[in-house]
C-alpha cells in the first residue's frame, strides 16, 4: 500500500499472533463491509531487549521495511521512542509519561507540524484495575488520543483469547505510520 492510500484510512486492524520468544503484529486495513482488509504492516518485537527496536515490514516475509521505532536509551522509565520511515528518516516520537502514568498510562505523541497528541486510558477503574491485580491485566483498554481537545485517534484493545485492536483515526493530517508505531507500541510496551 502506497503512503497516500494509507493516509486515507480512517480505521485499522491490529493482531497479535502469539509466539514464545516474540510478539508479532499484523496490521490490516478494514474493508468497505467493515471485515478485516490486506495486510499492510508486520512487527516483531523481541521479548526482553534492554533497548526497545521494532521494526515494521510490508509482509510477514520481513523482505521490506516500512517503518520502526526505537528508544532513545536503555530501560527508561519515561522513554522517547523516535518513529522513522524505512529510509531513516524521522516521522515524529511517542514518550510515556511516566509520572501520569502511575494511575492511568498517559502517551505523548508528536509530529512536526502537528502539535502533539496525548493519549491516556479512557476507564480509570480498568486502569487501576489492570495495574493492582495481575490476573486481570488482560482487561481490553481504550485509548483516546487527543489535540487540542479534539480526538485525532483512538486505539480500544478487544476482548478475545489473543489481543486484537481497533484504530480509528477521525485526524486527517495525522501520519498513519505514527499511528501504527503507537498502536503496536501500546501493546508492545505498556507492561515496562
Amino acid at each position: 500500500m502506497d503512503l497516500v492510500q494509507l493516509q486515507g484510512q480512517q480505521q485499522l486492524l491490529i493482531r497479535q499472533r502469539v509466539r514464545m520468544m516474540v510478539n508479532q503484529y499484523e496490521v490490516h486495513t478494514v474493508a468497505p463491509d467493515g471485515s478485516e482488509g490486506g495486510m499492510i504492516a508486520f512487527a516483531q518485537q523481541k521479548r526482553l531487549a534492554l533497548k526497545e527496536q521494532v521494526t515494521l515490514y510490508t509482509d510477514d516475509s520481513k523482505q521490506q521495511p516500512v517503518l520502526g521505532f526505537k528508544a532513545r536509551q536503555v530501560m527508561d522509565l519515561g522513554a522517547t521512542y523516535d518513529v522513522l520511515d524505512a529510509g531513516g528518516t524521522p516521522i515524529g516520537l511517542f514518550r510515556k509519561d511516566f509520572k501520569a502514568s502511575l494511575l492511568r498510562s498517559t502517551w505523548h505523541v508528536e509530529q512536526p507540524g502537528l502539535g502533539v497528541a496525548v493519549g491516556q486510558e479512557r476507564s480509570l477503574p480498568v486502569a487501576l484495575i489492570r495495574r493492582f491485580v495481575d490476573s486481570l491485566s488482560w482487561l481490553p483498554y481504550h485509548f483516546d488520543f487527543t489535540i487540542d481537545g479534539q480526538v485525532a485517534f483512538s486505539v480500544v484493545k478487544k476482548w478475545g483469547l489473543r489481543d486484537r485492536y481497533v484504530v480509528e483515526i477521525p485526524h486527517p493530517g495525522l501520519d498513519r505510520r505514527l499511528v501504527i508505531a503507537m498502536a503496536v507500541g501500546l501493546d508492545a510496551l505498556q507492561s515496562r
